[in-house]
């Protein structure tokens, strides 16, 4: 059963990807992969490695493209993207869906920016990750890089929001939110993330990769979810 709190959340994206994620098409050259640096990916006859905010071949970005897709293309969705909170494999996007109803959910994606749940999304590889080094250096975008970020949760919410995610995501989750009135920021280091304007919880746990799930599967138990 659903049930509605006085909360929105927002959790990081997740580089496991759902096996029947939509992309983007070029004519010439197949399928489209988002990538944060397309001049290092490794050479793929059947892929076209883009940033989001490429220009496409007519005339607009990709990102503009995707605008345009959600806006028009929506209900028969010919490309079979998915809605954001599907795209991920991990199961919690799916319960925090269902704990606080899909308009209460946002997904900080470090390709795409601050998305709603239901948003539709094509396939990409992207992350903040210092992991992301050596041959995955094309999927690592970097603080200082230039993105035209989506920031689609309103800044007048009346809700607390509480956001799930590693500190590589704690700048991009500030500045996309700046201007909401309260904001509470988990984080399971010993010294606290810079996080300005937002309150600071921290979820105790030996685990160190991926503890923001937990931390949110713990939410959603208090929540009665």
């Amino acid at each position: 059963m659903n049930r509605r709190v006085n909360a929105i959340a927002v959790i990081q994206c997740a580089a496991a990807k759902s096996p029947s994620a939509g992309h983007f098409v070029s004519p010439d050259e197949g399928r489209i992969l988002f990538v944060a640096a397309p001049e290092l990916a490794p050479r793929d006859s059947a892929i076209a490695y883009r940033r989001p905010d490429d220009p496409a071949p007519s005339g607009i970005t990709y990102r503009q493209m995707l605008v345009e897709y959600n806006r028009h293309q929506r209900k028969d969705n010919p490309l079979g993207l998915l809605r954001a909170w599907r795209l991920y494999k991990n199961p919690m996007y799916g319960r925090l869906v269902e704990c606080l109803g899909c308009s209460n959910v946002f997904i900080l994606s470090a390709g795409w920016g601050l998305v709603a749940a239901d948003y539709l999304l094509p396939n990409y590889d992207i992350t903040f990750s210092n992991s992301a080094k050596g041959e995955s250096a094309y999927k690592r975008r970097r603080q200082r890089d230039e993105y035209k970020d989506f920031a689609m949760l309103p800044r007048t919410v009346a809700q607390r929001v509480v956001f799930f995610g590693g500190k590589d995501y704690v700048p991009l989750f500030c500045r996309l939110t700046e201007g909401i009135e309260r904001r509470t920021v988990f984080y399971n280091s010993e010294n606290p993330p810079a996080a300005p304007g937002c309150t600071l919880e921290r979820h105790h746990t030996a685990t160190r990769t991926n503890w923001h799930y937990e931390c949110a599967g713990r939410f959603v138990r208090q929540t009665g979810g």
